[in-house]
């Protein structure tokens, strides 16, 4: 780590602490040269490998902002898709490793986006799993009542008077 002050090489942790809730280190240097003190913040940097093989930082904005457009008109509020952004960073780190494959994203959004909405759900899976035909979306539709018994089954049929 260089020094700030005399970019001399040699400085020396004085202080480590916790940030951001643990994603991150907030560390107390003190420069052998000049010793002047400063702070650092560390962070494990999570890299998304697109199709193309083209690399880029994670986004929570474009988790969110790809969420966004499949909860169009549903119930769904913008701390809503943060927390899922949350969610899906978190469980892309949980992995360890600090590579993913974009394709990869998409499959850790799906179940944090089912349990949030779950037309909202199907909406986005149905792009990013290519369904072709109806019978994608009834295996979907069915694979919903399948694994969340209690959540409402088919709605009434509305009868004209």
């Amino acid at each position: 780590m260089l020094c700030p002050f005399c970019r001399h090489k040699d400085t020396k942790v004085i202080d480590s602490r916790n940030a951001d809730e643990g994603r991150a280190i907030r560390r107390r240097r003190e420069c052998g040269s000049c010793g002047e003190r400063f702070s650092t913040n560390e962070t494990a940097e999570l890299v998304i490998i697109k199709r193309g093989g083209a690399m880029e930082p994670f986004s929570r904005h474009k988790v969110v902002s790809g969420v966004r457009k499949a909860c169009q008109g549903r119930p769904v509020s913008d701390a809503d898709l943060a927390l899922l952004a949350q969610k899906v960073e978190d469980a892309l780190r949980a992995t360890g490793s600090s590579q993913v494959d974009a394709a990869d994203v998409g499959v850790a959004i799906l179940p944090f986006l089912k349990d949030l909405d779950q037309v909202a759900y199907l909406r986005f899976a149905s792009v990013y799993e290519n369904f072709e035909s109806l019978a994608d979306f009834e295996a979907a539709i069915q694979q919903l009542r399948t694994n969340h018994p209690d959540s409402p089954r088919d709605r009434p049929s509305l009868t004209k008077l």
